[in-house]
């Protein structure tokens, strides 16, 4: 397939992506009261006065189309994941292009997945660690874009970085990693994780240490994932690695078993002679 077409191909895929991020920003629009409560609920009895504010006027109109736009985009991940992995599939082999659907689906759940576990998990604890730092003479009282663009930013942090463990299936299919290689660059990754989450995350590393903990356990996870699902070649090359190593054993024992008995042999001779000695 020439360039030209695979532009072409590209481009009706991200209009079919806008059209149905517009579908599920229309679709949430009419919930956005309800979700924005469900947005706040974290932060609601670590507030000072139990109220968010805002100085501009359109200010709380904007954050519910932020919202709704959010959770359109959630709603319709399956969608969007499936044109993404179709844009893929002609460069894939013809029994791996069925695998489009199921790939689509499961992106969708560890995206939706990685927002939950950021909010259940990553928000009250780091909602309770920062409003701890209140006191007589310091109120928290946070401003609703802030908070709104706070969360957000998260909630979408967190979803990206669950597809880690498909994003490495992907990769080991096509051969391009394997688990040894993975696991040899383990080191980095951790470094990369943290680095990650600096960058994702606000400057504070309580909230960097919740993203890069679960970014660790997902390279690990990752790293058996490369390992069942890789390629032919790289289980082909560990059996043989391990057929040498065995061998280079086998042969070094030979030696070792070999050496003694040639030093036991002088011992032997030595004792065969005291007798004959004795006797003359």
């Amino acid at each position: 397939m020439p360039l030209t077409a695979h532009l072409a191909e590209l481009r009706n895929r991200l209009m079919r992506c806008i059209a149905a991020v517009i579908v599920g920003f229309a679709a949430c629009y009419s919930f956005a009261e309800q979700m924005f409560q469900k947005l706040i609920e974290p932060m609601q009895g670590l507030l000072h006065n139990g109220y968010f504010q805002f100085t501009h006027l359109p200010e709380a109109f904007y954050t519910y189309l932020k919202i709704s736009l959010v959770a359109g985009i959630f709603v319709v991940s399956p969608y969007l994941f499936w044109q993404i992995w179709g844009f893929i599939a002609p460069g894939l082999y013809e029994h791996e292009r069925k695998w489009m659907v199921p790939l689509a689906l499961i992106s969708a759940m560890l995206f939706a997945g990685g927002a939950m576990f950021g909010y259940f998990i990553v928000f009250p604890f780091g909602f309770d660690f920062f409003a701890s730092f209140a006191n007589d003479q310091i109120q928290l009282i946070p401003k609703l874009d802030e908070y709104t663009a706070f969360t957000l930013k998260l909630l979408f942090a967190f979803g990206m970085v669950f597809e880690m463990p498909l994003f490495i299936f992907f990769l080991s299919r096509l051969g391009l990693v394997t688990s040894k290689g993975l696991r040899t660059k383990r080191k980095y990754a951790i470094l990369v994780s943290f680095v990650v989450a600096a960058i994702l995350t606000p400057p504070d590393p309580f909230t960097q240490s919740l993203m890069a903990g679960p970014l660790i356990i997902l390279y690990e996870a990752g790293i058996w994932i490369a390992y069942l699902f890789g390629t032919k070649e790289e289980w082909k090359e560990e059996r043989r690695l391990k057929k040498e190593r065995e061998k280079e054993e086998k042969l070094k024992a030979e030696l070792e078993a070999s050496v003694s008995e040639s030093v036991d042999l002088p011992d032997t001779q030595d004792d065969s002679k005291q007798p004959a000695e004795k006797e003359i």
